[in-house]
C-alpha cells in the first residue's frame, strides 16, 4: 500500500536548522499582494525593511526550503504521486510575534493519518523554536486523493459550521496573472502552480494558486480591516481550502467579528459564482 500509516506515524520526528532576512518577508509579501498602492503607508508595513510588519503567515515559508506538503511526502511509509496530492488545510499557531529576520529550529513530524474512503488525509506537524523559545506550532492537512479505503480511522471532520447573519465586512482582492508565480518564489515550487502539462495531468484546466497563497492573502484582509492593521494580535489561524483558486481571479473576503475578539472568514471565488475557496478562523490576542 502506498501509505502505511503505521510507519509513518512510529517514524522519528526530523529536525531541520532555518533562517529568514527582511528580504525573505518582503518577497513573501509581495507574493501575497502587498503593495498595492505601492505608497499607501498601510502597505509600506509590508514591503519597506526599515518598517517591516510580519503577517504571522510567513511562518508557513519561513526559510524557504521543501514546503511541509512535499516534507510529509517523503516521510516513511509514504510513497504517493505529487499529481494526486492537494493542500487540504493548515493551521498555525503563533506562541509570539515573528522576527523580521531570525533563525530557527523545526521539528516535523506525521501525528496523524486519516481514512476518507476515497483519499488519505495526512496531518504533517511542524513546531519552530529559536534561542529565545517556541517560536510557532502549524498542522499542514495533505490530502491524497484515491489513497483511501484501507479501513482505517476516518478522524475528525474539518468542516465548520457555517457562520450565520451578515459578516461585518465584505472585501474583494484581485490576485494577478501571474500570482503563483511570483509566490512561488518562496519556496514552494511544486509544478502544479506553473506548468500548464503537469496540472493537466493533475485534472486542472491550468495551473492553480497555491493555497497557502489564498491563506496569506486572506490573513492580511483580516489584519488590515478588523485587525487595525496590528498583525501582532494573530494569535492562531485555521482555515479549510475548500476548492481551487486560479491566477487572475477575484477573491471576496466575507468576516464576521465574535464577541471574543475572533474572527471568522470565508473566501468564495467572485469571477466562478462564489464557489468556496477557503473557509476558516482567526484567533486573536
Amino acid at each position: 500500500m502506498p501509505i502505511d500509516a503505521a510507519t509513518a506515524l512510529a517514524a522519528e520526528p526530523r529536525t531541520a536548522h532555518l533562517s529568514w532576512t527582511r528580504r525573505d518577508v518582503l518577497l513573501y509579501h509581495l507574493g501575497i499582494g502587498a503593495g498595492i498602492p505601492a505608497t499607501d503607508p498601510a502597505e509600506l508595513r509590508y514591503t519597506l525593511e526599515s518598517r517591516l510588519h510580519v503577517l504571522p503567515s510567513f511562518a508557513t515559508v519561513a526559510g524557504g526550503g521543501k514546503p511541509a506538503v512535499t516534507g510529509a511526502l517523503s516521510r516513511p511509509g509514504i510513497d504517493v504521486d505529487l499529481a494526486r496530492v492537494l493542500h487540504g488545510g493548515q493551521t498555525l499557531t503563533l506562541h509570539r510575534p515573528l522576527p523580521a529576520e531570525g533563525a530557527a529550529t523545526t521539528t516535523g513530524r506525521i501525528v496523524a493519518v486519516y481514512d476518507k474512503g476515497t483519499a488519505a488525509v495526512l496531518v504533517m506537524r511542524t513546531d519552530a523554536a529559536d534561542a529565545e523559545g517556541p517560536l510557532w506550532t502549524g498542522d499542514a492537512h495533505v490530502f491524497v486523493r484515491g489513497e483511501g479505503g484501507w479501513g482505517g480511522d476516518r478522524g475528525p471532520s474539518t468542516r465548520p459550521q457555517p457562520p450565520t447573519g451578515e459578516p461585518d465586512l465584505v472585501v474583494e482582492r484581485r490576485l494577478r496573472e501571474d500570482q503563483a508565480l511570483l509566490y512561488r518564489l518562496s519556496g514552494d515550487l511544486n509544478p502544479l502552480h506553473a506548468d500548464p502539462e503537469f496540472a493537466g495531468r493533475a485534472g486542472f484546466a491550468r495551473p492553480v494558486l497555491h493555497g497557502l497563497c489564498t491563506y496569506g492573502v486572506t490573513l492580511k484582509a483580516v489584519v488590515d480591516t478588523l485587525l487595525g492593521g496590528d498583525v501582532r494580535r494573530v494569535r492562531s489561524y485555521d482555515t479549510r481550502f475548500a476548492g481551487v483558486v486560479y491566477p487572475g481571479e477575484t477573491l471576496r473576503i466575507r468576516m464576521w467579528r465574535r464577541d471574543t475578539g475572533d474572527v471568522r472568514v470565508t473566501v468564495t471565488a467572485a469571477d466562478r459564482d462564489d464557489a468556496t475557496v477557503l473557509d476558516g478562523g482567526v484567533g486573536t490576542g
